[in-house]
This record gives C-alpha cells, sequence and structure tokens, in this order.
C-alpha cells in the first residue's frame, strides 16, 4: 500500500483546492489551469450549464507534440470565468487560456519522452482527496451529487482522466523546480522591490492547535475481520480467482474495481510493512495476512521488474463500534477538563494524548497544506471546524468536535484558536512564509520559462491561424508563423 494518503508517498500540494477572488480578475501565467481549473472549477461549475447557453461546434485549435488542444477547450474555460468576473478583452483572456493550455500539454509530452507513469491507485487516491474536500466545503456527499446533476461514479469517471494528466503534469513541474530555494536576503530584497500599490493584502487568517483521538478498534472486531480475510484467502488458495474476490470483498476502493491490482509502482512508494512482503513473494505466490495503518490485506505477485512491483490486494479494514467511539470521545472530554483546571496546557496535552502525528509533533499546531505554514484563511478551513471556532476567542478551547481523518475515518478533536489575524499589508515581521512563497514561485516561474524557451524548438507545435496574433509570453507559434512566411512566399 502507499504511503500517508490512501497510498500515495506524501499529499500533493500542486492540485489542492483554494479560493479564487476574482474582484481583481486575471490570469496567472502557467498556474491556474495546470494546478487547478480542471476539478476545481469544472466542478464547481458544470459544463451542464454553460451547453444551454452556447453549443460550440468543436475544432483543433492547436497541437503540442501528439496532445491536441480543442476549441471547446479554450471557450469553455473561458465562459467558466466570464461567469464569475466581468472580462473587457475577451480574444486577449483566450489568448492567456491558450498559453495556458500549450504548456500543460508541452509538460504532457515531456512525461512521455521521460516515460513517466502514475497508476490507477494513485489517480483514485487523489479523486477521493479532492472530492472529501468539495464535500466537506458543500456539506454532504448528496449535496454536492444533487449540485453537479450526477453520482459520485460519475463525476469521479468523468474527472478521472483529468487527474491522471495533471498528476503526470505535477511530476514534470516538480522536476524542473525542485533544486529553487530562496535565502533570507532573497525574500527581503523581493519585498523591497514590490511596488508599494503591489504589497498583497492579507485577509483574516487564524492559527489553530488541535488533540485528535482517533477510536481504538476492540481486538474482538480486529479478530473477526482477520478471520473473514483467511476465509477468503483460503478460497482463492483453493482455486477461485483473486481478482474476483478483491471486486466482492476488497475495502480498497481504488483498486477493487480493477480486481485488486495495483498497478506497477516504485520500491519506496509503499508502506514498509506492505512493501516487504510485496519484494519478497515470488510470482504467482499470495502471501500471509499482514497489517498496516490502512487495515490488514494479503496479496498476489503479479510482476517484478527490477525495483518495480505490481500486485493485486485485498483489503479489509476493522471498524470502530459505538462504544469504540464514546470511548474515544469522553478521553477529549477528560483532557479538555485538565486543560480547563489548568492541570496542563493545551500544548502539553497535544503532545501527550493527541493521535494526530504531524499536529502532535508540532505541540499541536495545525499546518496548512495548501501552503505549508501554519495560517489559514478562514476560507480555507471545513465547515466543521469553521463552526468550531467561530465562537471562540483568542486562546479559547472549543468542545469536542467529532471530525474524519485524511483516510476518511471517524474522530474525534479538540480545538484551540491560538492567533487571529486583522486584514493587513503583507509585511516580513507577521508575514515572513508568505513572501518567502512569493519570492519563490517566482523564482520557480523564472526557472520554468527558460526551460519552455529550451524545450519548444524540440517539440511540434501548430496553432491555428485565428491564434496567431496572440501576444504569447513565449514563442509557441514560431513554426508556424515560418511556415505561413513560407507559403506567402512561395506564393
Amino acid at each position: 500500500m502507499r504511503k500517508s494518503s490512501k497510498f500515495k508517498v506524501q499529499s500533493l500540494k500542486f492540485g489542492y483546492p483554494i479560493t479564487f477572488k476574482f474582484s481583481n480578475f486575471q490570469i496567472n501565467k502557467y498556474k491556474l489551469s495546470i494546478i487547478f481549473y480542471p476539478l476545481l472549477i469544472r466542478l464547481l461549475f458544470s459544463y451542464s450549464v454553460f451547453a444551454q447557453e452556447k453549443v460550440i461546434v468543436d475544432e483543433v485549435a492547436a497541437v503540442v507534440g501528439k496532445s491536441i488542444i480543442l476549441k471547446s477547450d479554450i471557450e469553455s474555460q473561458y465562459m467558466q470565468y466570464t461567469a464569475q468576473a466581468k472580462l473587457t478583452n475577451a480574444a486577449e483572456t483566450k489568448c492567456k487560456i491558450l498559453e495556458d493550455l500549450l504548456f500543460q500539454k508541452l509538460l504532457l509530452t515531456q512525461a512521455e519522452v521521460d516515460s513517466l507513469t502514475v497508476s490507477d491507485n494513485q489517480v483514485e487516491s487523489e479523486l477521493d482527496r479532492r472530492l472529501r474536500y468539495f464535500v466537506n466545503q458543500i456539506g454532504s456527499k448528496e449535496k454536492l451529487e444533487e449540485y453537479y446533476g450526477k453520482s459520485m461514479l460519475q463525476i469521479k469517471e468523468e474527472f478521472r482522466p483529468t487527474v491522471k494528466e495533471q498528476l503526470l503534469i505535477q511530476q514534470v513541474q516538480s522536476t524542473i523546480t525542485k533544486d529553487v530555494k530562496v535565502s533570507p536576503a532573497e525574500v527581503k530584497t523581493y519585498y523591497r522591490n514590490m511596488p508599494k500599490d503591489s504589497i498583497p493584502l492579507i485577509n483574516t487568517e487564524v492559527e489553530i492547535s488541535e488533540i485528535v483521538k482517533a477510536p481504538k478498534v476492540s481486538q474482538a472486531e480486529k479478530k473477526e475481520v482477520k478471520n473473514k480475510l483467511e476465509q477468503l484467502r483460503q478460497r482463492i488458495m483453493s482455486g477461485e480467482k483473486f481478482s474476483t474476490m478483491a471486486i466482492l470483498y476488497s475495502e480498497d476502493p481504488g483498486s477493487s474495481k480493477n480486481g485488486g491490482e495495483l498497478g506497477f509502482v516504485n520500491r519506496g512508494d509503499l508502506v514498509p510493512e506492505f512493501e516487504a512482503i510485496a519484494f519478497s513473494i515470488k510470482e504467482g505466490d499470495i502471501s500471509e495476512i499482514i497489517e498496516t495503518e490502512y487495515g490488514y490485506h494479503f496479496m498476489q505477485l503479479i510482476e517484478r521488474r527490477g525495483d518495480q512491483v505490481n500486485v493485486r490486494h485485498i483489503l479489509m479494514s476493522p471498524k470502530p463500534s459505538l462504544s469504540d467511539l464514546e470511548k474515544a470521545r469522553n478521553v477529549l472530554d477528560s483532557v479538555a477538563t485538565l486543560i480547563k483546571k489548568d492541570s496542563l496546557t493545551f500544548e502539553q496535552a497535544a503532545v501527550k494524548f493527541s493521535d494526530d502525528a504531524e499536529s502532535r509533533n508540532n505541540s499541536g499546531i495545525m499546518i496548512n497544506p495548501q501552503t505549508g505554514t501554519t495560517k489559514f484563511e478562514m476560507s480555507q478551513i471545513d465547515p466543521t471546524l469553521f463552526y468550531a471556532l467561530d465562537k471562540l476567542s483568542v486562546g479559547q478551547v472549543s468542545p469536542v468536535v467529532k471530525m474524519q481523518t485524511d483516510k476518511s475515518k471517524d474522530a474525534y478533536r479538540l480545538v484551540k484558536l491560538k492567533s487571529k489575524s486583522e486584514p493587513h499589508k503583507a509585511n516580513l515581521k507577521d508575514d515572513y512564509l508568505f513572501i518567502q512563497n512569493k519570492a519563490t514561485q517566482e523564482k520557480q516561474q523564472t526557472v520554468i520559462d527558460e526551460w519552455i524557451k529550451k524545450k519548444i524548438p524540440s517539440i511540434y507545435v501548430d496553432i491555428k491561424t485565428e491564434y496567431l496574433n496572440c501576444a504569447f509570453d513565449h514563442k509557441w507559434n514560431a513554426q508556424v508563423i515560418t511556415k505561413t512566411a513560407q507559403l506567402t512566399t512561395h506564393n
């Protein structure tokens, strides 16, 4: 099994949904659609809405390598933008959208050159992560399905190819910028060189501490799950088909529909207990039952290629009972009482009692996965946490709140509002990490621009004539202009 969020080595920072502000609308070069638009905007603004307003007759707008960009890709994204902001120059906006898409396709072409792959399980995990975010934002799975007019299964099927492309793009982009770092001196220089009227406004931000208590599953439940798995294992050993059993019984949503198959994964991508078995058994062999952070499983090795393996597995996870959940809640109630009596501080309690390793190691302080900092804008907080914080003053602790972990398991937490800032212009004292991120992004953009400049001449690019007058930042249309000039001269 992959590490962290459903088999992944670590949660991806690219592709994490954010809240866009369209009051001062602009399209940042290469940033918007690569990282966010395919799932964020398409999920929030269904194509069916725009289909009623305008029918797009499709045609090829551009070709990069073996990838095509359709006119509908540009037009549909443009309509999504116009639904949220008043755009004064349609042609310029469409040109910016096209350049963004050209860059995406260039990265996809490079991914093919580098023989990069992503497994079905990686795609499924990323889909689950993003959809959890949207469910939290809109309130429930049913509300999301109602809003979108499709079942969760249909939503996932529609966006699976898009997410797969994004993961490939992220791999290439991460490789290009992996060595980019900024020194403290560069951060200060970056800030001092910012025009006064361009210094960004920082919205209200909060810092939050938490103590998480996950219910402990009873030994009886664990034993029952292991017995069920062993019965399935014996049926397979007796001749029944592994893939059929996986489809019927495995609780891993990413692989069960594929007969339990994970697809080829690299050494180091799997959680240690799972990886040790995957790289030790022979092709066709069926393992004993093993335990990982995800539950209990057994596997069969399909094929090994050096430091890559492809296995199929069946997963079952023990579930906490209502009494197990109540025990976890009672523990936090007792911890809250100790904090109120000043028997220990919230920070001490987090280190001693919290089951969330990331925040526990930070004395309970939560890390914003979108920014990597300890500060959250209120729009970046899921509704259940928002309501818990809404009535708190700085330093106060909430009642016990129910939550779901990143593995979609029920748990409880106490939260403390550690700090809350008022809206202000960014400054080095209060917003150093924010400014550091901005400086890093600018430096990364310079590296990306240089990479594009070097790559374009070696990749086939063909752009439809109607877009040749676009004021691109890069000479994407140089080949086409040359061809056009040759034809004109020839005539």
